[in-house]
């Protein structure tokens, strides 16, 4: 998550466009997307303890090399191996607390994991802005090493020995491919996220050359949507087994597509706050109702499932940077919302259509 914040500083201490900076975002996406099935494939059998240990050393390792680049090309190769920790951990941690939790309680637990990902925003997009902007990226990238080796030290201390799923064999992911609704709900997540990278990617640049905040403004904004998407995620925690994750999946979509509607409405730091407040509200919710939807349909493969929604979610950051970028340096910032619009209306519509199916056989 830092990276979206870093991009300003990182333009311009290594001399390059804010569209090629921002494929740290999109190659990264693209290793995530990849790696993430695979390493499920390959490390389901696994001790769910030491694999997630293992996984924030990489990460560690991989920031505090980022942080020593000379240049763009090796920061972006390096960055890209990283986050082969990433794309193992996302998938593994949702397999290790849906083997500990209770069946009727097993949808909320895993949306509680995936607060993470609006901790990462409310705490970690912010400070790697505002680090950013005041010492530099490269002592950001050697802050999210320290930060990754606190967290392999408390998952070691936290998680129990011994928890291993069954691994997963060729007919699990068969049984996947040839159930089109398991494949229409990644593939909400892959068309939801690249509607908001496409303009989530580049933020920080837009900050400040369009609104003209400053470096405390931009690590403010970038605060109040990190706080607004943990409300969120807390919300969704409490009521997700009430009502149900497809229900949830919907109105949190429905948020999402709401500031991007009115995104030119965001006009300066005040107005900002109050037009990504909704996106913020169904952010980071949106994607654990989904890894909690997919859990739920089809429980024996969640392992699997996870990391199909985790790489279908790095599938649409790539889409999402890449299209932002092109739009970018072909039309400037006009026009970057639609785009972002046009994708997640489609998730909403394919969203709408697999929880029918559901109800159809009986699953939702």
């Amino acid at each position: 998550m830092s990276a979206a914040g870093l991009l300003n500083d990182i333009v311009r201490s290594l001399q390059v466009s804010v569209a090629l900076a921002g494929q740290l975002i999109g190659a990264g996406a693209v290793v995530m997307a990849i790696g993430s099935p695979l390493l499920a494939a390959l490390l389901s059998g696994a001790d769910r303890r030491r694999l997630l240990v293992l996984a924030l050393l990489w990460v560690a390792a991989g920031h505090a090399l980022a942080a020593l680049m000379p240049g763009f090309a090796t920061l972006l190769a390096v960055r890209c191996l990283t986050l082969l920790g990433a794309a193992g951990f996302t998938p593994q941690a949702a397999s290790a607390i849906a083997a500990l939790a209770p069946a009727a309680g097993r949808g909320q637990a895993i949306t509680f994991i995936f607060l993470g990902w609006s901790l990462a925003s409310v705490l970690g997009m912010p400070a790697s802005a505002w680090i950013g902007e005041t010492l530099g990226w490269r002592w950001a990238f050697a802050a999210v090493a320290l930060l990754a080796l606190a967290a392999a030290a408390g998952v070691h201390r936290a998680l129990p020995a011994g928890i291993v799923p069954a691994p997963l064999s060729l007919a699990d992911w068969r049984r996947i491919a040839t159930q089109p609704v398991l494949v229409a709900i990644v593939l909400v997540t892959a068309l939801s996220s690249a509607g908001q990278f496409t303009l989530f990617s580049y933020f920080a640049p837009y900050y400040a050359q369009v609104l003209g905040a400053s470096p405390n403004q931009i690590g403010l904004l970038f605060l109040w949507f990190g706080a607004v998407g943990l409300v969120g995620n807390l919300v969704l925690t409490r009521v997700i087994d009430r009502v149900g994750s497809a229900r949830a999946v919907a109105a949190t979509l429905a948020a999402i597509a709401l500031s991007l509607a009115v995104w030119p409405l965001a006009t300066g730091f005040a107005s900002a706050l109050f037009v990504t407040a909704p996106w913020a509200l169904g952010c980071f919710a949106s994607n654990s109702a989904q890894q909690a939807r997919l859990a739920l349909a089809a429980p024996a493969l969640a392992t699997a499932l996870i990391a199909l929604n985790s790489s279908a979610m790095y599938a649409g950051q790539f889409a999402g940077a890449g299209s932002g970028g092109a739009l970018i340096a072909t039309r400037g910032w006009d026009g970057l919302h639609l785009a972002g619009l046009a994708w997640v209306l489609a998730a909403i519509a394919l969203s709408l259509w697999a929880a029918r199916r559901m109800r159809g056989v009986g699953a939702g």
